[in-house]
């Protein structure tokens, strides 16, 4: 056996380690958040007013910073269709966005379709979110999953005969 096969076999272990923790090294670097993309979904988050119907306190005008986006505690009432409460939107995994991909948060945003294949309720603005940027979107997806996880579900939604259990704002239509 010579000398060199030797010292081939001895680094081998060496090498392998050093592929592995570069390869990790990447993986843990592509995990990490883009500062700007985050900053820029906050920014988008807070001018789209996802805060006033997604964070506890926010309608009464008392938001509740530590749960931010982690579901609203008042309800909204559309005629025909029932009482709706602004869900979740931290990266919890079972109470909020945590178990979403990407691609159904897109879905969720520009069709108001969820991944159950529920549809959104109108007063979701989805409609006027539909022909957002993919880079906005992803933003926005960056910011939501930068949040600490709330754990917390929100109770409903509430069909057109049901009783609510929470406050709610109640729309109505001009009589005819």
């Amino acid at each position: 056996m010579s000398m060199s096969s030797t010292i081939g076999r001895a680094l081998r272990p060496v090498l392998l380690s050093c592929i592995l923790l570069s390869a990790t090294g990447a993986v843990q670097a592509q995990d990490r958040p883009n500062p700007d993309k985050v900053a820029r979904g906050a920014y988008l988050v807070g001018i789209l007013g996802c805060g006033d119907c997604h964070t506890a306190g926010a309608m009464a005008g008392r938001p509740d910073t530590a749960r931010l986006l982690g579901g609203s505690d008042v309800g909204w009432q559309v005629p025909g269709l029932g009482t709706f409460v602004g869900p979740n939107l931290t990266p919890d995994r079972d109470t909020g966005l945590g178990a979403w991909t990407d691609a159904e948060i897109v879905k969720a945003l520009r069709t108001g379709v969820r991944p159950d294949g529920r549809q959104l309720a109108p007063v979701m603005p989805y409609m006027g979110y539909s022909r957002m940027t993919d880079a906005d979107a992803g933003a926005i997806i960056a910011y939501l999953r930068s949040l600490t996880p709330v754990s917390g579900a929100v109770p409903g939604p509430f069909g057109p005969t049901e009783k609510p259990t929470l406050p709610y704002f109640a729309l109505t239509m001009p009589g005819k």
